[in-house]
């Protein structure tokens, strides 16, 4: 299909009919912008997206409103990040990590067992912020703020003891990481975004994955996966970033108001995200899913390939990385 910067036409066209019929610009007297994010109404990011907006409808006495496009109807999550560099919308909602390619910094957050639990989370969060601010500002892209998704999982239809025993399998991932995992423990890493994950399992596209219990209830996975180990692996985040051009074209108290209810949407969402996790954690097990901690073998794998990856990462970002880990590790 012909391309885009990098977006597909036809998603390029819809991104452009949006803009025009919101009426949005990057003049001063913009009143509208346009958001794309890749997950559901009904996941937690979403739900605290929709706050943020209305937030900032009801902080700036309605002379910004955001039109929220979710569930990758607009743009898919790969392509978000480019569409808000290009003004194709002013705001978008990424997972961090799945842009790793780019800049190790990026992908720092899902290090296996480098970071696990929301404490540790946001001690690395603190650590890597300068670095990944700069990163997105030498692109023209403000980040507004984070919320990390819950400890991660993994999904199977077999009983795992060991990482051995998910040798051989097609194994759903996400980004760099994740795909680096997978081929360290003997499985065939296969990229899978989240709105597609139930086809990817019905079809035998993947047989397992690493992700959250929300993830897990978006995607029904008690139709398609019989166990959840919740091994808390990894703590990944979502960042909401806006074009550097559109929040500068903003009146200054519109502009501060933006930034305030961003602070709050951070300090909500990561509330949020820890309620979510034991919510969603049990309804899998109402669902009929057989949810269980990880072995104590499974663990001790998780932490040596954790170390692996960790070395591996220091060595892709330089000076800076390991500056920064030994930041965060103090």
């Amino acid at each position: 299909m012909f391309r885009v910067s990098g977006i597909g036409l036809s998603q390029a066209l819809r991104a452009g009919l949006a803009l025009v019929a919101a009426g949005a610009s990057f003049s001063a007297s913009a009143q509208q912008w346009i958001m794309a994010t890749p997950y559901p109404d009904s996941n937690f990011h979403t739900q605290n997206i929709k706050q943020f907006v209305e937030d900032v409808k009801s902080s700036t006495g309605g002379k910004l409103t955001i039109i929220v496009h979710g569930n990758q109807t607009l743009f898919t999550m790969p392509q978000i990040k480019r569409a808000v560099q290009g003004g194709q919308v002013m705001l978008g909602e990424i997972l961090l990590s799945a842009y790793g390619n780019e800049d190790p910094f990026f992908e720092v957050d899902g290090v296996p067992m480098l970071s696990p639990g929301f404490d540790s989370a946001r001690k690395l969060w603190v650590a890597s912020k300068p670095y990944v601010e700069k990163r997105f500002r030498a692109q023209g892209i403000v980040p507004l703020y984070t919320v990390p998704w819950p400890p991660q999982g993994f999904y199977t239809k077999k009983p795992i003891a060991s990482l051995a025993d998910l040798k051989g399998t097609k194994f759903r991932a996400y980004n760099a990481v994740t795909a680096r995992m997978a081929e360290l423990f003997g499985a065939v890493p296969t990229t899978v975004q989240q709105a597609e994950v139930s086809q990817a399992f019905i079809t035998g596209m993947v047989e397992a994955m690493l992700t959250s219990a929300p993830t897990g209830v978006d995607t029904k996975a008690w139709d398609f996966s019989k166990f959840y180990y919740d091994v808390r692996v990894i703590n990944n985040k979502n960042i909401v970033i806006a074009s550097q051009k559109a929040l500068d074209a903003l009146d200054p108290a519109v502009r501060t108001a933006v930034l305030e209810a961003a602070a709050r949407a951070e300090t909500r969402g990561w509330a949020l995200s820890e309620k979510t996790m034991d919510e969603t954690t049990k309804r899998l097990a109402a669902e009929g899913l057989k949810v269980e901690a990880a072995t104590p073998a499974v663990r001790a794998e998780l932490q040596k390939l954790g170390e692996t990856m960790a070395a591996e990462w220091v060595k892709r970002a330089g000076a800076e990385g390991e500056a920064m880990l030994k930041t965060f590790r103090q």
